[in-house]
């Protein structure tokens, strides 16, 4: 006896219902890790922040020693601030 396809469907439905949900759980984790908003984009931006951070801190380095410098073609004394 042939079964009709509508009936091959309701009789596998649990397994057809689980590889549906498989499929779909599959698509959702491929996001996470490479789309848009995935954690390999997460990671790169932490490096870019980390990058930088230290770029401004070079930069305010690089800043005082100009000041320094500047205040000494002026023959001026810095100002030191208290807290």
């Amino acid at each position: 006896m042939f079964l009709t396809l509508w009936q091959l469907t309701y009789l596998y439905r649990y397994v057809l219902m689980g590889f549906a949900g498989l499929v779909l759980l599959g698509l959702y984790i491929g996001n996470l890790l490479f789309g848009d908003t995935s954690f390999e984009v997460l990671n790169t931006l932490k490096e870019k922040q980390a990058s930088l951070q230290a770029s401004a801190q070079n930069l305010r380095y690089e800043n005082a020693k100009l000041q320094k410098q500047l205040f000494e073609l002026k023959e001026l004394e810095p100002r030191l601030s208290t807290p």
